[in-house]
């Protein structure tokens, strides 16, 4: 790995953790950067993962730290959520470097038609039933154990159309990040998925970001947070549509 490569992953990944606290969708800048680095494209998703556990920690440790509270909220979809993780993982990790671009372009279109539009949040809604909350999270889970990119946004969109407020929200997304990636990176590991020194330059990077982001999220409250989610979604569905890079 060339120093200008470590240097853009130790960038990129500072970046991307910001991002993903803030809103989501900083893995479809990771990714790439990985397999800019050399990475074939499955293994650059398994390694990818290994900075989204050290920046999802770091996050968390930080919401912590300045008293957010959502671990109570988030107990009650992580049996649907890490079941998905598992399964999606499992699957993704078992198919060729071809055959994972492939999937990996038919997964993103829906998260296109999410991300063109400005997203709403419902907070004053009927809470959803057990049943609907298993069912959407085991999804999202099988998506975020897949893919990854952009599953912050889609939790977003989940955790407060069950009713939680933005900074607590993004608590919750990082503890459910946590717990989906503990999940899904040891299947990676045993496939041999993860290169391993641009997984951890890359981490690095990502571990800062982490806590830049959940400070700037608890400083900047919800109105940041919204207007950090228009920006990535604009972002996130311009380079998925091609526009760029």
């Amino acid at each position: 790995m060339e120093w200008w490569e470590a240097l853009l992953l130790v960038l990129g990944g500072a970046f991307a953790g910001v991002i993903n606290v803030v809103a989501g969708g900083g893995s479809t800048l990771t990714v790439p950067l990985l397999v800019l680095a050399g990475v074939p494209g499955n293994s650059a998703n398994g390694s990818n993962r290994v900075g989204i556990l050290t920046s999802t920690v770091a996050a968390v440790a930080s919401f912590h730290r300045l008293g957010v509270k959502g671990l109570t909220h988030a107990v009650p979809i992580f049996a649907p959520v890490l079941l998905g993780s598992l399964v999606g993982s499992v699957g993704i990790s078992r198919l060729t470097d071809d055959a994972f671009e492939t999937v990996f372009g038919l997964i993103m279109i829906p998260l296109i038609l999410l991300s063109i539009r400005k997203p709403e949040f419902r907070t004053d809604g009927d809470r959803w039933s057990p049943p609907v909350v298993a069912i959407v999270f085991f999804a999202i889970g099988i998506y975020a154990g897949a893919v990854q990119a952009g599953v912050g946004l889609v939790l977003l969109a989940a955790l407060t159309r069950s009713g939680l407020d933005l900074v607590t929200a993004n608590h919750v997304k990082m503890l459910v990040n946590v717990a989906v990636t503990m999940v899904a990176l040891p299947v990676f590991i045993l496939q041999g998925k993860v290169d391993w020194l641009p997984a951890l330059v890359l981490a690095a990077g990502f571990t800062v970001g982490g806590w830049l982001g959940a400070h700037a999220t608890v400083r900047g409250g919800e109105r940041l947070i919204r207007i950090v989610m228009v920006l990535a979604s604009i972002g996130l569905a311009a380079k998925l549509l091609g526009l760029f890079g």
